[in-house]
């Protein structure tokens, strides 16, 4: 089956390299904007292990499509308008959580978003007329189902998004079932520098090692967030434990145990078990396979 027409022209909005001029300054003010590096945590969801945009989706537009459903059932109006009402009252802050995640996007993903946004901007001024003229006693339904149009354009740019150009996902997901069960030599210990980054290659896995005397801390070496090589980031100390910051945007990892310490990653580093065996380092990965 080809592939929609719809879908061939949101390909295009990709590399429209004139959305530049709108998505840069937008990211720069969103960075500016949301600063404390604990308020843009919550906004990307670390707490929660994957990104909180989708689930705040969920209130705004779900309200406004069973306010779709009653504007139609004779003497529902009153709970259609609350509905209405909550719909727009939650689209800022589930905005917000998406803005978050999207200045932290690369280039396609950007311009992409950018669209995404002037639609569900389109839709909520839609919805927020639709209330003001419910609460003056008028219908409001073709502004509603009008902004269910524009919201449901914007969805389909945010699925485009999360699944085609996999925004928010994890992209380390695949490393455990790429490497094979069991304990692999990655080299003697007395080859790896103290306090410093080293790459190891397990097969085709690269791997961030990081020397303690003999402690040996590994991780991935591809940053869950948008892949990039965690070989070229930062160490630094948090209450005296190495802590692993992503050169790309910024995300901070334990080195320990790859656990998320500050986003906008929020799927945690896959992180090996490590032992010395007659002077070489070996590495497990635990559930591989």
């Amino acid at each position: 089956m080809k592939t929609l027409r719809p879908l061939q022209y949101v390909e295009n909005l990709e590399n429209l390299t004139w959305l530049d001029r709108v998505a840069n300054p937008m990211r720069d003010l969103v960075h500016a904007v949301v600063r404390p590096s604990a308020v843009r945590d919550l906004l990307h969801g670390v707490p929660l292990g994957h990104p909180l945009h989708p689930l705040m989706v969920l209130v705004p537009t779900g309200a406004w499509v069973s306010a779709a459903v009653l504007d139609v059932v004779p003497g529902s109006k009153p709970a259609a308008t609350i509905l209405v009402g909550m719909g727009v009252a939650s689209a800022a802050p589930t905005a917000l959580a998406g803005w978050t995640d999207w200045a932290d996007g690369h280039e396609q993903q950007l311009r992409v978003g950018v669209v995404h946004a002037a639609a569900n901007l389109v839709a909520v001024g839609l919805y927020s007329v639709s209330l003001v003229q419910r609460l003056r006693g008028g219908s409001g339904r073709l502004l509603a189902y009008s902004g269910l149009l524009a919201v449901s354009a914007g969805g389909f740019l945010g699925g485009h998004m999360a699944y085609r150009q996999a925004m928010g996902a994890n992209h380390a997901e695949d490393v455990p079932h790429r490497v094979e069960p069991g304990w692999h030599s990655i080299g003697p210990l007395t080859d790896l520098p103290e306090g410093e980054l080293e790459q190891r290659m397990l097969g085709e896995i690269p791997l961030v090692v990081f020397r303690e005397g003999n402690e040996v801390s590994v991780l991935s070496g591809t940053c869950s967030h948008l892949s990039a090589p965690l070989i070229e980031g930062t160490i630094s100390y948090d209450d005296g434990d190495p802590c692993l910051t992503c050169p790309w945007h910024h995300s901070m990892f334990s080195v320990k145990n790859g656990e998320v310490l500050h986003g906008p990653a929020t799927s945690p580093q896959p992180s090996f078990d490590t032992r010395v065996v007659a002077g070489n380092v070996e590495v497990s990965l635990p559930n591989a396979g």
